[in-house]
């Protein structure tokens, strides 16, 4: 048993643990379909926590509970570790340890439980290991362009650039279209309109910020 789920073919568990450095079969296509069943569950369950939330919190809450370190630190309460099967140099090197691979684990596991009991087996087992984590997430009181600088000067990166692209509107009920470049690590940028420059900024900002943490998630 793994998740609290009863496997009627454990041979799907066992495959989800079994590394790709074991050589074929491995787990990396139940690590993808795994990362995509995860990601769809978990945005369901913010999007009932927070229903004043925006798009951008709602995938910078997301990427706050599934990046590799939160998925490593469940696959270590599930004991995932012990489990997996792994070749002899991932061995030596103390890959079951390793926050990379037990995330992926973690992922396959819940591929794993879709592919044995069907989407509705594999949504009850995730809604039980994240439901408290989704109950205690906290939701930053900052705003979307304070968080960003942040993040970046936490790396020691370029401060991100607004650009003013286009306003349009009659005075009453103006437009404004901006756009957020961020330069490095990797070149990201999103655009958004609002009623006022400032706010437009903040949207286009919980953009590329939640881009950012998916990138870092991988």
């Amino acid at each position: 048993m793994a998740l609290g789920y009863p496997f009627r073919d454990p041979s799907l568990a066992d495959l989800a643990l079994t590394h790709r450095s074991v050589g074929r079969p491995n787990n990396e296509r139940m690590e993808f379909l795994g990362d995509a069943l995860l990601g769809a569950i978990v945005a369901e369950m913010l999007y009932e926590a927070h229903p004043n939330a925006s798009e951008g919190e709602l995938s910078r809450l997301r990427a706050q509970l599934v990046n590799g370190q939160a998925l490593a630190t469940i696959a270590r309460e599930l004991e995932l570790g012990d489990r997996l099967r792994l070749g002899p140099g991932e061995l030596k090197s103390g890959g079951f340890r390793r926050e990379s691979i037990l995330a992926d684990a973690f992922e396959a596991m819940i591929a794993a439980v879709y592919l044995d009991g069907g989407f509705n087996a594999c949504r009850e087992a995730v809604r039980q290991l994240f439901s408290e984590r989704v109950a205690s997430l906290p939701r930053s009181s900052k705003d979307a362009k304070t968080r960003l600088q942040e993040h970046l000067q936490a790396q020691g990166l370029p401060l991100p650039r607004y650009e003013l692209i286009a306003s349009h509107g009659d005075d009453h009920a103006k437009q404004f279209d901006v756009r957020c470049v961020v330069s490095e690590p990797m070149a990201v940028e999103a655009e958004a309109t609002g009623s006022s420059r400032r706010s437009a900024e903040q949207e286009a900002a919980e953009t590329v910020l939640s881009r950012l943490l998916e990138v870092s998630k991988d």
